[in-house]
């Protein structure tokens, strides 16, 4: 009786999970779809607008939404340098329900300048009910 009642109290967890699972790998699908339509202020609709949001790369730590936002600008100043973006998703980890892990390699396709890619470790947290990132560590 124990273990029934072990389950069915745990299957909310596991759904919600799967939920959230899902939910996070939608928006990593329409930030592509937005990048890939040269629409960078749109693709940081899903970073947290916060000064607490860090972006890590090769150059160092990139802090704020505002900072983060320039430094993409800066980085790909056209469709030309933005190329295609693609993203494999090799897992999402949600922790706390709150907040959750995604691992991935990232892609551009830029036939004229020479394709880009690498990995990128994210902390996604549930904001007023939105999945966002706050901090991204992409090489």
């Amino acid at each position: 009786m124990k273990l029934v009642a072990f389950v069915l109290l745990t299957l909310p967890i596991f759904a919600q999970t799967n939920k959230d699972v899902s939910t996070i790998k939608s928006v990593l699908s329409t930030q592509e779809k937005l990048w890939n339509e040269g629409k960078i202020e749109e693709f940081m609709e899903y970073y947290a607008k916060s000064e607490d949001l860090k972006f890590i790369g090769k150059k160092g730590v990139t802090k704020g939404w505002a900072a983060t936002l320039k430094r993409y600008q800066t980085s790909y100043p056209n469709r030309e340098t933005m190329g295609t973006l693609s993203f494999d998703i090799q897992e999402v980890d949600v922790t706390a329900s709150q907040t959750a892990w995604v691992l991935g390699r990232w892609n551009l396709k830029r036939p004229s300048l020479g394709d880009l890619g690498g990995y990128f470790t994210l902390l996604i947290k549930k904001i007023d009910g939105r999945w966002l990132v706050v901090r991204d560590h992409t090489s």
